[in-house]
């Protein structure tokens, strides 16, 4: 019986890492694609709409970033370490898209390449302590 349980819980932790990692995949990508899209901003008609849609898939992916690492830290009781990365996450996305709406491109551009730098790092971060990474 104990050891159903320890493997019920395995696997939801498993599982709750991998959609952790897809999460941050995803916000990656999406910022990685908001800076291809701001160089067409700059170059061509559709640029603009291509950021502006970007911008809300990029949110987005980083609110699903921070319901993921919730759902990998609550069922198996790892480190909250993850909702707080994801949280700040958040907090800088909203500034990001505070600031570009704002048209402060001083604080916008180099909010992005922080974004996308700390999203590579989180990104290439091994699983949390106590989170199996089903390898």
């Amino acid at each position: 019986m104990l050891s159903e349980v320890t493997t019920a819980t395995a696997d939801t932790r498993r599982g709750g890492s991998s959609f952790l990692r897809i999460a941050i995949a995803l916000q990656t990508l999406t910022i990685f694609l908001q800076a291809v899209s701001s160089g067409l901003l700059m170059t061509s008609s559709y640029g603009a709409t291509l950021h502006d849609v970007g911008a809300r898939v990029m949110y987005g992916s980083t609110m699903l970033y921070v319901l993921a690492a919730v759902l990998a830290w609550r069922p198996g009781g790892g480190s909250p370490r993850p909702v707080w990365h994801a949280s700040g996450f958040l907090v800088l996305a909203s500034v990001q898209v505070a600031v570009g709406i704002a048209h402060v491109p001083s604080v916008h551009l180099p909010l992005g390449v922080l974004m996308f730098g700390l999203s590579v790092l989180a990104l290439a971060r091994p699983p949390a302590a106590g989170v199996p990474s089903g390898r």
